[in-house]
């Protein structure tokens, strides 16, 4: 299938043409928020310490574990197109008030406000395509579609809050996340989903959750590839804390370098989303899967390798590449091996771990920063990656040879159909 009857396939389709074009213009906006505004503002306006990033960092984190671990139910419970809108009205609050924090408390604080209301529409967006498409080659599809939406995003986001910082200051970006977020919400609001619900029984918020959970550690793939996830999301928290301060303290630059950078990353990413949805079917598997995390660990080593802008301007997209690969990948075997009713709080569960993920490095990134360095601590979480997800070469080559697995359902009646095919 040729790029054009890709794009055209797309737009075809009014409902996944709604929920991409939404996505591509809310990370627009967010992108631009913490990769200049956020990061910016509390590097180079605030002169933050590796300590401080880590508290402003950590705010965001614990806000989105919130979000994170309720957003699940809500998307199950009243479905992804309701927890976008409302998310996306809430938002525009909340990123205008980043516009009044002057010292590192308050702009975690706000932060934090931000993260809580920002994070459900995250993993509703990311549980969207099961509810708008049943066929699984398409879901495939829709995933990357949706996929390539954030990382066109990452391209145009950065590099628009680089131009906003330099030319009208940081504060500005703010203003520009907010009204990505009212444009969002517009075109979320004519979307129409299916009902997974049918069949399933409304329990609490809790006993719900725990379902997720207990779909999502009790299913050998699921597990596997939620756990390998993890990695990842270690490797990405280590970042957060510690990378604006590699182009402060490293590489010399200013603020608008890290806009302009992570749009030339986001080119790879983009580059690698269209890639894996034109791979044939024997590539989505949990042996390719680990390969890229692995890969991951490599891209960090060339990326802050050295101490030269250039150098890191050509890693920059190659990692990204790597990046766009393996996030619709991931995504997608997650949802295919879920039960319909429990898609939203599986991917709320994964979603979780990556929220632990991204702050469990704030508790030692700057102790390990002030003991090695900025650059050596980067560096050798970049190798714990690559060595970590080798280890699980074997193990994800045995989960492939396996086709047929049943799902089990907690709390739903048990299926009189054939297994559902998780070959992926």
């Amino acid at each position: 299938m040729t790029a054009g009857s890709v794009r055209n396939e797309m737009w075809s389709d009014r409902n996944a043409r709604a929920v991409v074009l939404a996505r591509l213009i809310s990370r627009i906006g967010g992108e631009a928020a913490f990769f200049v505004g956020i990061w910016g503002k509390a590097a180079f306006d605030l002169d933050a310490d590796p300590g401080e990033l880590a508290l402003v960092m950590g705010a965001l984190g614990i806000a989105s574990l919130i979000g994170a671990s309720v957003a699940g139910v809500l998307v199950d419970r009243f479905n992804p197109r309701r927890v976008v809108l409302w998310g996306e009205v809430l938002f525009v609050p909340a990123a205008l008030s980043l516009m009044f924090a002057e010292t590192i408390p308050t702009l975690a604080l706000t932060t934090f406000f931000l993260g809580l209301v920002g994070t459900p529409v995250f993993t509703a967006i990311s549980s969207f395509a099961p509810f708008i498409t049943e066929d699984e080659d398409r879901l495939t599809k829709v995933n990357s579609w949706i996929e390539g939406a954030s990382w066109t995003a990452f391209v145009i986001g950065p590099a628009a809050g680089a131009i906003l910082a330099g030319s009208v200051g940081i504060d500005s970006i703010f203003v520009l996340d907010a009204a990505t977020s009212v444009v969002a919400a517009a075109l979320i609001w004519p979307v129409q989903v299916r009902d997974l619900s049918e069949g399933s029984e409304r329990h609490s918020g809790l006993q719900e959750l725990r379902e997720g959970f207990q779909i999502a550690y009790g299913n050998p793939r699921l597990r596997f590839y939620i756990l390998l996830g993890s990695l990842v999301w270690l490797l990405f928290g280590t970042f957060s804390a510690l990378e604006p301060l590699f182009y402060r303290d490293i590489l010399g630059v200013e603020v608008e370098a890290l806009g302009w950078v992570n749009s030339i990353f986001g080119i790879g990413l983009v580059s690698g989303t269209l890639i894996i949805g034109r791979l044939p079917e024997r590539y989505r598997t949990a042996f390719w899967l680990t390969v890229l995390i692995a890969m991951n660990g490599l891209g960090v080593l060339l990326y802050v390798g050295t101490d030269l802008l250039p150098v890191v301007v050509v890693a920059a997209p190659v990692w990204g590449l790597i990046i766009g690969m393996m996030a619709p990948l991931h995504r997608t075997l997650i949802q295919v091996n879920s039960p319909d009713a429990l898609v939203g709080r599986i991917m709320g569960v994964n979603h979780i771990h990556s929220e632990v993920g991204h702050l469990i490095p704030l508790v030692f990134a700057p102790a390990l920063a002030a003991w090695l360095g900025v650059q050596p601590t980067l560096l050798a979480w970049g190798g714990v990656v690559a060595v970590g997800a080798s280890l699980f070469l074997g193990r994800a080559r045995r989960l492939d040879e396996t086709r047929e697995v049943s799902v089990p359902r907690p709390g739903l009646p048990e299926p009189e159909e054939e297994p559902k095919s998780i070959s992926h």
